[in-house]
């Protein structure tokens, strides 16, 4: 199994498919602290919500690196926007699509992703988007988890160290339910609420109409002693909104 410092003094052009995330940072900061001529390339959808982009530009102006933005309007793809239950794999598809073509156009052909050794493949089917385009992993090709990720991050005085995992906005919509523009600005903007109530580490779900919100246990108590607050704050984006007292 290689290293990180191998893998970038073999490939010394790189385009990296960057998301602001613990994974897609870390490896940011590595290629370039070992030579490599790396561009980060964020592209910008309705999926991902305002925050997830301004820490993607505040983390790759930390590590000194420009920001390529590309804009994909992903819900002009009727498999993607239809929410099958393989939207993940054809959004992966497009996304890298993008960035490929862009990466091309830049003279760089050697692409990567930040996907690490604790991702399991077989559950993942953006995985195979990825290997169809011959997108590498180099995390994962040097066996980092994400707990190696997050320590050599905090090491390395990254802020996104301790970011939690985040997942796209998409997949708090049930499987089949159709995605549009409207129910992603409402779930994102519920989001930002629980934030600002000093929430940290959860979801909101769409279901049948509703709010369903996930939280993790440490946050359940603070949940329901601001129960009024949240219910204030959060129907005037839905009628209905539940407290998933399972933890997340």
């Amino acid at each position: 199994m290689g290293t990180l410092k191998a893998f970038f003094k073999e490939n010394k052009k790189i385009a990296l498919g960057f998301s602001g995330g613990v994974d897609s940072v870390y490896l940011l900061f590595t290629a370039k602290k070992y030579g490599a001529d790396v561009r980060a390339y964020f592209v910008k959808t309705p999926f991902q919500p305002a925050f997830e982009y301004n820490d993607a530009v505040k983390a790759a102006q930390f590590v000194g690196v420009e920001l390529n933005v590309i804009e994909l309007d992903i819900l002009s793809y009727k498999e993607v926007a239809a929410n099958p239950e393989s939207r993940c794999y054809y959004c992966k598809r497009h996304i890298f699509d993008a960035i490929c073509r862009r990466a091309a156009a830049d003279g760089l052909d050697v692409i990567i992703d930040g996907t690490n050794a604790s991702d399991n493949a077989d559950e993942r089917p953006g995985m195979r988007a990825l290997k169809e385009l011959e997108v590498r992993s180099p995390l994962r090709e040097c066996g980092l988890t994400k707990s190696d990720i997050r320590r050599l991050s905090k090491d390395a005085g990254l802020f996104t160290w301790n970011k939690p995992s985040y997942a796209c906005l998409a997949t708090r919509i049930p499987t089949g339910e159709r995605i549009t523009r409207e129910l992603l600005a409402k779930i994102e903007k519920s989001e930002d609420v629980l934030s600002k109530l000093g929430f940290s580490d959860f979801r909101i779900r769409y279901f049948h109409g509703a709010a369903r919100i996930q939280l993790k246990d440490f946050e359940m108590q603070k949940a329901l002693e601001k129960r009024a607050e949240i219910i204030e704050k959060l129907q005037l984006y839905f009628n209905d909104i539940f407290i998933d007292m399972r933890s997340r």
